[in-house]
Formats: C-alpha cells, structure tokens, sequence
C-alpha cells in the first residue's frame, strides 16, 4: 500500500482576524495539486484560535473543495470529552475520511482518563479516529501501552505522533506491527522518510504548507522505491526545517514563511507572534535559499 502525505493546513484569515474561507480554499488546490492529502484545523490550523462553528464551516469548505479528490482529517479534540464529541459528531455529519484527537489540554489526564476518552469519541461516529499525541503543546501525553490498549479499539486507526522523540515513534510503530489496520503517521518534519522505512503508514507535516512538492517528492521516490531521490527530497526538508524552525516557534514560522509567498493566507489570531521586519528579512533570505521566492 502506498504511503500518505497530509499537509497541516494553515488556515487563512483576514486583516479582521475572521476567517478568509476562499484563501484557505486556495491552499488546499495547492496541495492538492502538489499530490498532498489535508490534515485541517490542526496545530498549524490554529485550531485553538477557532471557535465551534467555525470548525464546522472551515471543515465544510476543505471536504467541498478536496470533491474527494485527496483525503481529509479533521481535528476535533479539545480540553473536555463533552465538545471533542460535539465536534466529532459534526465532523462526522459532513464526511470526512478521519477524524483526529488531539489529547485534552490544560486538563491533566491519567493514561486511564485518556482511554475513557478516546473510546468515547471512537463509540459515537462512523468515521475513523486517529489519537494526536503532541505533548509540548498538551501536557498529555499518550503512552505506547495506551495507544496499544487503543488500537484494539474497532473505531481507532491509528495514531499521529508529534513528539519529535524517536524512541516514541518506535513504540507507535510496534504496536502497528503488533495491530492490523492501526497506522502510525509521523509528526517531526525531518523524521518523514525514516518514518517510512521503519513501517509508518505516511506523515502529517506542518513544513509542508511552505514546501509543498518536496513534501510530496519524498513520498513519490519512496513509493517508487527509489531511496536515493527520497534522500536527496528528505535532505532538502530536513535543512529547511533546521534553518526556518531556528528563528521561533515552528508553526508561526510557517505560517509566516507561507505569508512570504503569498500574502493572502494573513498573519495569525492574537496572542500569536506579530511579525518582526528583522525576523522576515531572515526568513526571505531562507526562502531564497531554497528557490521557494
């Protein structure tokens, strides 16, 4: 079975804050175009920015424009089970191909309270969910032994890994060895490819709102089975990475570096960072670099 790029879609807004839904609409042709499956209002999404109804509409505009053309996750998760579910019933309704959940934040959970809710969404839809585990961001973190006692559940498919730790990611992956049908889709940027050798059914990456077609090349020479381009692609990705990530926060930083190519996609919700004239003229120098302006 071949392996899946999705893109952690940023999602648009206007000088207002509001939502551009026909912006957004663009970047998912982009990557569409580009080959790339949609991950939207995920971390790069600004999902924590976005209120209920907002959720809904901007999922209601990705499925509508991708006409099933590419794949679509949609994150529901939020801090309390009781809107997760709310959410995911919504995404349900409109039909997506995944629903992802990231691990509640600010509420502290035991492994036990995590399972209590993970089952609970998985029970009430029919779409397939995925665990989000990214605990810089949550604070909560899903343990191996967790997402295996997951896994076994008939509604859980897998799980979206962005702890950047490789050990983790190892324990992910032997549980889909162990698990039929649960698959692992790494988070880190400059994991993709060794994600791939090692049994990861794709990848979920931010980066690629800014690198597209490399994004994209590293799974078209891995699925061909040509390693060596895959390498030459994984390099350029990783190095991009090393070089736009050393300047901040790695989602502001992409969605500024995204901005610099195309000035429609606007800047983020406050509180997030306001842009720096310094810290652009660092980034276009980057995107220079790399042939991306």
């Amino acid at each position: 079975m071949s392996k899946q790029a999705f893109v952690a879609l940023v999602t648009c807004f206007n000088d207002d804050e509001t939502i551009n839904y026909e912006a957004t609409r663009a970047q998912v042709r982009r990557q569409v175009d580009a080959g790339n499956n949609i991950m939207c209002a995920g971390t790069n999404g600004d999902f924590s920015a976005l209120t209920f109804e907002e959720k809904v509409r901007l999922t209601e505009e990705v499925a509508d424009e991708v006409a099933g053309r590419v794949k679509v996750i949609v994150n529901a998760g939020m801090p309390a089970t009781f809107e997760t579910l709310k959410l995911a019933r919504e995404f349900d309704r409109i039909g997506v191909d995944g629903i992802a959940v990231i691990t509640p934040f600010f509420i502290a959970c035991t492994q036990d309270g995590l399972i209590r809710h993970f089952s609970t969404i998985a029970d009430a839809v029919e779409t397939p969910v995925y665990l989000y585990d990214i605990p810089a961001r949550t604070q909560n973190h899903i343990e191996p032994e967790t997402a295996r006692t997951l896994s076994r559940h008939g509604n859980i498919a897998g799980i979206k890994d962005s702890g950047g730790a490789k050990e983790t990611l190892e324990a992910y992956l032997a549980v889909a060895k162990d698990v039929d049908g649960f698959e692992v889709y790494s988070g880190p940027d400059h994991l993709v490819l060794w994600a791939l050798q090692n049994g990861a059914a794709g990848c979920i990456s931010g980066l690629g709102n800014a690198m597209p077609t490399v994004l994209a090349g590293i799974l078209n020479a891995f699925n061909a089975g040509d390693i060596a381009e895959a390498e030459r692609q994984q390099a350029i990705y990783s190095a991009f990475r090393t070089d736009l990530y050393a300047l901040g926060f790695a989602p502001a930083m992409v969605k500024r570096s995204l901005y610099l190519q195309d000035a429609s996609v606007g800047a983020s919700r406050q509180p997030a960072l306001l842009p720096n004239s310094a810290q652009d003229a660092q980034i276009e120098d980057i995107l220079r670099r790399y042939e991306l302006i």
